[in-house]
C-alpha cells in the first residue's frame, strides 16, 4: 500500500497521530534505501530517457531530433544549453501561455514567478503536473531522510508550518495560474496531509504580507507545531511577531512541540547564531531545502550537513565549469562525474519542459559517493568590480565572521561596488547592513569584515595592500525592518522573494542607497 493510501486510512478511521509518524517511518525505511542503492549513472540517464520519450513530439523534440537519441552522449552532441530568456524567446513567448506542445506536451497548469535575479525581470517558469509530483517527492525524501537520521522524530504529532506566499494567484488567458512557488505549493497539498498541515487555504489566500504575517502568528499560537519551513529572513519577522504575542523569550516558548526548521531560498550561515539564539533550544533543528522554481534541486542530509541531490525523481543533472560557462561547447558533467571543490554552474532538464536549461545556481561538491554539495551562489552574484573575484558564498562567510567577532545579528545585508569620482580616487564596497542586535562600533565590524575577506580571498588581500586599488569596506546601517520596508515598495515582500545581497555593477546599490536615504531608513 502506498504512503498516500495509509495516511488516507489513517485519516478517514481516526486513528492517533503517533501511527501516522509509525506509517511514515517505514516509507522513510523504504525510501531512503531506494535513494541509498541507486546506481547514479544508469537512474540518471533512465531518467532523461524517459523525459525525451515524453516530449519527442513536442516542437523542442522534434527540432533537436529526440527519435534519434538513445545515451547521455546523444543528447549533449543534440541539445545545446540554454538559458530562460533563450526558451522565452524561442518557444514559450509566440504561444504564451498556450505552452502545451513547445517544450512539453501536456497543458501547464501553473506558472512559478521567478524574481529574475538573472535576466532582470520576471520570469514565468513552466510547472506541469509531472512536476508538481517531483516536487512533492522530493520533499518526502527530504523528510524521509531526515527521519532516518533520527527515528525518534514525530513531525506528524502537530502540524507542519508552511510560511508561503499568497495563494492568490493570477488567473491567465488559459486558464493556468501564476503566482509564488510556495503558493502553488499550498494549494496542491494532498486532502490527506491537509489535516497535518498549516496555514488554512483561506488564511494562506491572504495578498497583504504584513497583515497575513499577524494572522498566521494569531491562529498558530497555540496550535502544537512541529515543523516549520520558510525563507530565513521572513521566519524571523514571524519569530518576532509570536514572542510579542505570546510575551515569550523564545520561539521554543512558543512552540514547545516544535521539532524542526526546514530553511531555504538564501544562505543560511549568516543567520544560524541568531536562528539558535530566537529558538532557545538544543532539541530543535534546522534542515536546509534547495529547491528552485525549475525543479527540486537538493535538499540538506542530516548525516553529512550537506546538500544531497535527488536523482530519481524525475529531473536530469549537469554540471559546468563556471569558467566555461560562456564557450560554445563547455564539459558537461553528470552526477557521478564531478569533481570535488570545483564551482560548477547548475543545469538542469526536467519534466516541465527545460531542457539543458542553466538554472543561474552555482555549487561546489565536497563528496562524490554519495553526491554531496554546498551553494556557494549565483552565476551572476559576484563581486569583482576591482579584480578582487569575490563569490557570494565568500562575502557571506565574512559577514558571518564579523557578526560573530562583534556579538553582533545579522537580518540581511546587500553589497555593491562604490566607484570612484575622479581619477586619483579609490574604489570600495558598501555594505547595507541590517541588525537585530548591532555591533558596539560600525567601524569596528567593517574592519573586521575587511579582516575576514582578507582571510578568505586572497585577490582581496592583494588589492587592499596599500589602499592602491580598493579601501576598506563602507558598512551603513539599515534601520529595523527597512529591507522590508523597501522590498513592499517594489511588490516583492514575502513569500519567496529575497533580498538582492550582490551588484557587481554599483548600479542598484546606488539606487538602493538612495531610497533608503529618501525614506529615512538608512544611518
Amino acid at each position: 500500500m502506498r504512503w498516500a493510501d495509509l495516511i488516507e486510512r489513517v485519516s478517514g478511521t481516526r486513528v492517533v497521530r503517533r501511527s501516522a509518524d509509525r506509517f511514515f517511518h517505514a516509507y522513510a525505511r523504504r525510501r531512503a534505501a531506494e535513494v541509498e542503492q541507486a546506481p547514479l549513472a544508469h537512474t540518471q540517464e533512465r531518467q532523461l530517457l524517459r523525459l525525451i520519450l515524453k516530449a519527442q513530439s513536442t516542437r523542442f523534440g522534434r527540432e533537436h531530433d529526440f527519435r534519434r537519441i538513445r545515451s547521455v552522449a546523444d543528447y549533449r552532441r543534440l541539445v545545446p544549453l540554454r538559458s530562460y530568456e533563450d526558451f522565452w524567446r524561442d518557444y514559450w513567448q509566440p504561444v504564451f501561455p498556450r505552452v502545451a506542445g513547445a517544450t512539453w506536451p501536456e497543458r501547464i497548469p501553473y506558472h512559478a514567478l521567478s524574481s529574475g535575479t538573472t535576466s532582470g525581470s520576471t520570469k514565468y517558469i513552466p510547472i506541469s503536473r509531472d512536476m508538481l509530483l517531483s516536487n512533492r517527492q522530493a520533499a518526502l525524501t527530504m523528510l524521509s531522510l531526515y527521519a532516518l537520521a533520527y527515528p525518534q522524530a514525530t513531525l506528524f504529532s502537530g502540524r507542519v508550518f508552511f510560511l508561503g506566499g499568497s495563494t492568490a494567484l493570477t488567473p491567465l488567458d488559459d486558464g493556468s495560474l501564476a503566482g509564488d512557488l510556495s503558493a502553488i505549493a499550498a494549494i496542491e497539498v494532498q486532502p490527506w496531509l491537509r489535516p497535518y498541515t498549516f496555514p488554512p487555504l483561506s488564511l494562506a489566500h491572504e495578498t497583504d504580507w504584513e497583515a497575513k504575517l499577524d494572522e498566521l502568528a494569531r491562529a498558530s499560537l497555540t496550535l502544537p507545531i512541529t515543523l516549520l519551513s520558510g525563507v530565513p529572513s521572513w521566519l524571523l519577522l514571524l519569530f518576532q511577531r509570536l514572542k510579542q504575542l505570546a510575551g515569550k523569550a523564545t520561539l521554543a516558548e512558543v512552540w514547545p512541540t516544535l521539532q524542526l526548521i526546514v530553511h531555504g531560498g538564501i544562505k543560511f550561515e549568516p543567520y544560524r547564531d541568531l536562528f539558535r539564539r530566537e529558538v532557545g533550544s538544543d532539541r530543535v533543528r534546522f534542515l536546509e531545502s534547495y529547491p528552485a522554481s525549475e525543479g527540486f534541486i537538493a535538499f540538506e542530509d542530516p548525516r553529512y550537513d550537506l546538500l544531497r541531490p535527488i536523482p530519481d525523481h524525475g529531473l536530469f543533472y549537469e554540471f559546468v565549469p563556471v569558467a566555461e560557462l560562456d564557450q560554445p561547447h563547455p564539459t558537461r558533467h553528470g552526477l557521478h562525474e564531478v569533481e570535488v571543490d570545483v564551482q560548477y554552474a547548475v543545469v538542469v532538464t526536467t519534466c516541465a519542459g527545460l531542457w539543458s536549461y542553466i538554472v543561474g545556481d552555482t555549487v561546489a561538491f565536497e563528496r562524490r559517493d554519495p553526491p554531496l554539495l554546498r551553494f556557494t551562489g549565483r552565476t551572476k552574484y559576484f563581486l569583482s568590480a576591482f579584480g578582487e573575484h569575490l563569490i557570494s558564498e565568500e562575502v557571506e562567510q565574512a559577514v558571518t565572521a564579523a557578526a560573530r567577532a562583534c556579538q553582533a545579528d545579522v537580518v540581511d545585508f546587500h553589497v555593491g561596488p562604490v566607484f570612484p569620482e575622479q581619477a586619483a580616487d579609490v574604489g570600495r564596497h558598501r555594505f547595507l547592513v541590517e541588525f537585530q542586535t548591532p555591533p558596539r562600533s560600525l567601524a569596528e565590524f567593517a574592519a573586521a569584515l575587511d579582516a575576514a575577506l582578507s582571510r578568505i580571498n586572497d585577490d582581496y588581500r592583494a588589492h587592499r595592500q596599500g589602499n592602491t586599488s580598493l579601501l576598506a569596506p563602507e558598512v551603513r546601517l539599515v534601520r529595523p525592518h527597512g529591507f522590508a520596508v523597501w522590498m513592499r515598495a517594489q511588490g516583492k515582500l514575502g513569500g519567496q522573494h529575497k533580498l538582492p545581497r550582490m551588484d557587481n555593477s554599483g548600479q542598484q546599490t546606488a539606487s538602493l542607497t538612495t531610497w533608503l536615504e529618501s525614506a529615512g531608513l538608512l544611518q
